[in-house]
This record gives structure tokens, sequence and C-alpha cells, in this order.
């Protein structure tokens, strides 16, 4: 029962901050859960902690993980409204399947890269070995829970409950690059 006061303090204090700075919040959030992921990574692997890739996690959800699913986030909700249009859930769903997670794959697997100090070549050639595989499980692995984020989430949630996804997500991330980048050094 102790516990639950000071937990509870907390959420209520992220929603406040999340309400009066919504941006800045998903913004941070996305950082903590992009360098918690990278650790969590290295650290399933057996591997030394390497500063570079959480460094690389961090500044990406500082900058890009809060951001832009906010406004896409805002955007999908005022393109397909749900009273306004027939099936809207459907509607959402593929737009962010079709177009919005192929073109956010992209992105990140390129910005990661250049953050890690990867120069455009070697970013390049990272994203061209990766992105299939990442989008394919991309779509096998987070389509429920996109469906799940867009049926019942409030929009001003959906952005921490893709980052609470998206710790796992990081994890397969940084996994995946690291298999790249052993192969591209053997």
């Amino acid at each position: 029962m102790a516990l639950s006061k000071p937990i509870m303090n907390l959420v209520a204090s992220y929603l406040q901050n999340l309400y009066l700075h919504p941006i800045k919040t998903k913004s941070i959030s996305s950082c903590v859960v992009g360098c918690a992921g990278s650790i969590a990574s290295q650290v399933v692997a057996g591997e030394r902690i390497k500063l570079d890739p959480i460094f690389a996690f961090g500044l990406y959800g500082l900058i890009f993980g809060g951001t832009i699913p906010h406004y896409f986030y805002e955007l999908i909700e005022r393109l397909f409204p749900h009273e306004a249009t027939a099936f809207p859930l459907a509607k959402k769903l593929i737009f962010e399947r079709l177009v919005i997670a192929p073109l956010m794959q992209a992105f990140s697997l390129y910005t990661l890269a250049r953050f890690e100090g990867k120069n455009h070549k070697a970013a390049s050639k990272q994203l061209h070995s990766l992105y299939l595989t990442v989008l394919e499980a991309n779509w096998k692995w987070l389509t429920l829970f996109q469906v799940i984020n867009l049926a019942f989430v409030p929009p001003m949630l959906r952005v921490l409950f893709m980052n609470i996804v998206g710790f796992g997500w990081a994890m397969f991330i940084a996994s995946k690059r690291r298999q790249s980048q052993k192969k591209e050094s053997s």
C-alpha cells in the first residue's frame, strides 16, 4: 500500500506534464525508453555496454521519437475522424502500416546510424541491408499493437503506449543492427 502513493504521484505528474507539455514529455519518454532498450539489448546479448548505441537511441527518441508520433496521431485523427468516415480504424491502420511504418523504418535506421557517427555511405549501406527485414518484422509484430493503440488508447496516451511497446522494438532493432555490423566487420 505504501508503494502505491509514490506510483500514483508519478503517474499524476506524468499526466499533468503530458497535458501541459505534450511534445516535451513524449520526447523525454521516448529518449528514456530508447536508452533503456539499447542497454537491455546489449545486456541480453552479453556484450560490454557501449555508449554509442545508447546515445543514438536516446537522441533519436528525444528529437524524433516524441515529436513525429505526436503529430502523426494528430494528423490521423483529422484525416479519419471517427464520426465522419466509414471504417475509421481500418483506414487509420492501413495508412499507418502502408505509408508511415515504411517511411519511419527507413528514417530511423538511417538516423540511428548517423547518430552513432557513421558517414552517409555506411549509414545507407546499413539501411539497405536491414530495411526489408526490419519492415517485415514491424508489419508482423507491431500491427496488433497498432490496432490496440488506435482502437482503445486515448490519443493523448498513444505515444506512451507505443513507447512501452517500443522498448522491445528498440531491443529488436539494436540486435539486428549489431548482427549487421558484425557481418560487415567479418
